[in-house]
């Protein structure tokens, strides 16, 4: 998969609330709660052009009832994927462009952390600028290698996380 970081789409918005209509109606009364996450939740944020769903379930094993439903879609049904207590699932190949990540409520840990990271980048446009910027410079130094992007951006993003939950915790 070719890593390409691009200049932030009005279009990103519309097309997370399209595919949350039907994982909404997938997940049923299991539902809790879906949002919009990752950088393309990020109005003016360069991102890779993959549309991040975060819908918060109240039991995740039941979710694995729904894998036919979600293949329907496109999606590729990918279960933890190194993450325990998450369902991962995506659409396209080689060309993704969408993941979720579901999460149970009891699990306030990973739904915090992405929520916090989301609010943090929308209220401070120097952080976002800078991530951004990063994520633009990896993609142009390691357009066909994921780990060597991931590893790339990790310190960054792991101090952005701890900098992210305590501006979320005092807001």
């Amino acid at each position: 998969m070719k890593i390409q970081v691009v200049t932030y789409s009005n279009t990103w918005p519309a097309m997370y609330q399209s595919e949350s209509e039907q994982i909404s109606t997938i997940l049923g009364d299991n539902l809790v709660a879906i949002y919009h996450i990752g950088s393309t939740s990020v109005p003016g944020l360069q991102a890779k052009p993959i549309i991040d769903i975060m819908p918060v379930v109240r039991n995740i094993t039941a979710v694995d009832a729904h894998n036919n439903a979600f293949e329907k879609l496109g999606y590729e049904c990918m279960g933890e994927f190194g993450m325990p207590g998450r369902r991962y699932f995506r659409k396209g190949a080689e060309t993704r462009t969408h993941q979720i990540h579901i999460f149970e409520e009891a699990n306030q840990v990973d739904i915090t952390r992405h929520l916090a990271v989301r609010d943090y980048l929308r209220t401070h446009q120097d952080a976002a600028n800078a991530y951004g910027e990063l994520k633009a410079k990896l993609a142009t130094e390691y357009p066909d290698d994921i780990d060597g992007y991931c590893d790339g951006k990790d310190a960054f993003v792991k101090e952005m996380e701890r900098e992210a939950i305590r501006w979320k915790k005092v807001n």
